[in-house]
Order: structure tokens, then C-alpha cells, then sequence
């Protein structure tokens, strides 16, 4: 099928959804539609990256689907009042361990399995990786020991202040990226054949970024749809709220997986960790400053600070990414480390 179809009929699956309502039948029908609209991302994505070059191509992704998530994390905070207290704090943990335990290790893994060994730069991936550390520390462990307010929480001064910061460190890091050192973030290796093959022409290119944004609104907009229906199978599973988070990351995600998966199996390692990292410092340098803003504007009330289960299992995640981020080259254990490490943190989730 013509991958212009798929965003098409994701879009009307989406509004008739939104008119008529989601019922069992209509729900299976969303499900489909998503990973439709999934699989069509990725391809403009690719699409858009090779016309626009690394690593302006991972960077529209990124940018895109964080926006787009932002927004629903948005609307969820005007609906739910003060039960949706914690679910820019659960969405963003969940976005950050999925991306650097799930998405990263799955990309060395089957970057592993199909080439041995792979390479990335490490000046660009260290410099990220620091931005992160300090990003999410600041978001997502201080609110846990800071006493001005309740315990997980900060006060409109303190949100302002990492709101703030959170923004500028990831200006900086896309300045870095695209002006300043853009060489840190190409590949060390420009043998690939991918690489060399011709790049569509401006129509190609913009038709595909607009296809891009409706993929994005599509798949956003169904996983918003199939949220109630999630959170049902939740409640009736007897798992913690916290799990709503994770499929909603994973849900928000889900183009970017793929488009980091398939890079990392063409041997393009280093698209793949522009993809993670850009898109983590995105979660939390455009997330953090729109929620902030919105709780000290409306009021709403907003929990940032994590339980200490989910503070080790930050670190840890931490730590082990700085060992693979700052070695330049990937094999197969690495990769194995990372999903298991992910494993864990879903079955923590459930059985906390």
C-alpha cells in the first residue's frame, strides 16, 4: 500500500473514533490504524533525514513526537485535576528507561547480531548523556529530597527555575548538534551504502514531513483514544497507575524505535543514538518548561519527584549508559545488559 494511504486512513479511523466513540470493535480497528501509522513514521522519517542530512533528520523526529506528546501530557493534566498529578512525572521516567535501556539495547543488539561490532561518535553521545543526567536529576530526584513544599513536589520558584534550565540546556545541546560541532554527531563510517544512494527532491521531502506530522497526530491522537480503554485492562490487572505511563511512552515512541531499530540494522549505529539521546534531552527539555508552566499558571498540581525504587533504577540506568555511551563502539553484551536492565524495570512496574 502507498505509504501516503496509511496516514490518510490512520487520520479518518482517528476522527470517526473521536465522532462515534471508541467501542470494542472501533478499538481493534485504532490498534491497527496505530502501528499502521507507526510503520508509515518511520518511512518519512527516513525519508526527511536523508534529504535533510544527519543530524537534522533525527532531530525533526524527535522534536516532533516530543512536541505532540507534550500536548497530550497536557490535555490528561486539564482532565484529570489532581489524579493526573503524576503523569508528566511517570511519562517522562517511563520515555527516558524505554529509550536508553529499551531502545538503545535493542539497537545493539541487532546491530550485534547482523555486524559484530558497531561504532558511534562519543564526543557527541558524552556531551548528551551529561545534559541528560543533569536534566533528569533536576526534574525528577531533587523534587524528592527538596523540603520549601511536600515531599515530590516544588514550589512555582523552584518549576520555574528547572523549567528554565531544562530548556537551555537542550537549546544548547541542539546548538552543539547542528552548528557548533555538527561533526561529533555524523557518522564515523560513510561507506553505507544508504548513505550514498540519492536523495529525494524538495516535494519528496516536504511531502513526506507533512505525512510525518499526520502519522504523528494520528498516532498520538489513538493512543490518546485507547488510554480509557489501557487504563481499564490496568485496573482490572491489578497493576500500579504508574503502568499507564509506560504505555503511554511506549505508545509515543513506538516511531522512533523503529526508525532507531531499523538504522542500527543497516549499520547506521550512529543515526540510532542521535535518535535516543535527542530524544530524551526533547522529553525532558520541552516537556518539563510546558508542565511547569501550565501548573504555575492554572494551578494544577503536578508531582515530579520519583520513589526511591524508581531513584535506583534511574542511576543504575545512568551509570550503565555512561559506560556504553563512552566507549565508541557497541557489541552484542551491551546490548543484552541494557534489555535486561529494562526487563527489570517492567517487571518492577507491575510487581513493585
Amino acid at each position: 500500500m502507498k505509504f501516503w494511504l496509511i496516514p490518510a486512513a490512520s487520520l479518518v479511523v482517528l476522527v470517526l473514533a473521536i465522532v462515534v466513540g471508541v467501542s470494542s470493535l472501533l478499538a481493534v480497528l485504532c490498534a491497527a490504524s496505530l502501528v499502521g501509522a507507526v510503520i508509515a513514521a518511520v518511512h518519512h522519517a527516513e525519508v526527511v533525514a536523508h534529504r535533510v542530512g544527519e543530524p537534522f533528520g533525527t532531530l525533526v523526529l524527535a522534536v516532533a513526537v516530543t512536541v505532540i506528546e507534550a500536548s497530550l501530557i497536557l490535555s490528561m493534566m486539564f482532565a484529570g485535576g489532581k489524579d493526573a498529578a503524576t503523569v508528566p512525572r511517570d511519562t517522562i521516567y517511563a520515555a527516558v528507561m524505554i529509550i536508553f535501556n529499551g531502545v538503545v539495547g535493542l539497537c545493539i543488539l541487532v546491530g550485534g547480531l547482523t555486524h559484530h561490532e558497531q561504532t558511534f561518535r562519543v564526543e557527541g553521545s558524552s556531551g548528551g548523556l551529561a545534559a541528560l543526567i543533569v536534566m533528569s536529576s533536576l526534574s525528577l530526584v531533587l523534587p524528592t529530597f527538596t523540603t520549601t513544599t511536600v515531599a515530590g513536589t516544588y514550589s512555582s520558584e523552584q518549576l520555574g527555575f528547572v523549567g528554565v534550565t531544562s530548556i537551555m540546556l537542550w537549546a544548547v545541546f541542539v546548538f552543539v548538534q547542528t552548528v557548533r560541532h555538527r561533526d561529533y554527531f555524523l557518522p564515523v563510517d560513510t561507506s553505507n551504502a544508504e548513505s550514498h544512494a540519492r536523495p529525494p527532491s524538495n516535494r519528496q521531502a516536504v511531502l513526506s514531513f507533512a505525512l510525518l506530522i499526520v502519522c504523528l497526530v494520528s498516532v498520538v491522537g489513538l493512543a490518546k483514544l485507547l488510554t480509557p480503554t489501557v487504563e481499564n485492562l490496568v485496573v482490572r490487572a491489578g497493576a500500579p497507575k504508574a503502568v499507564i505511563g509506560i504505555v503511554i511512552a511506549m505508545l509515543v515512541l513506538l516511531p522512533e524505535t523503529g526508525a532507531a531499530v531499523r538504522a542500527a540494522h543497516a549499520n547506521r549505529l550512529q543515526t540510532s543514538m542521535n535518535l535516543a539521546i535527542g530524544s530524551a534531552l526533547a522529553s525532558i527539555g520541552l516537556t518539563i518548561p510546558v508542565v511547569a508552566l501550565a501548573s504555575i499558571i492554572f494551578g494544577l498540581p503536578l508531582h515530579l519527584g520519583l520513589d526511591p525504587k524508581d531513584l535506583v533504577m534511574l542511576a543504575v540506568t545512568l551509570l550503565v549508559s555512561s559506560v556504553t555511551l563512552g566507549a565508541g563502539r557497541t557489541y552484542l553484551m551491551q546490548g543484552a545488559v541494557h534489555l535486561v536492565l529494562f526487563g527489570a524495570y517492567l517487571f518492577l512496574a507491575f510487581v513493585p
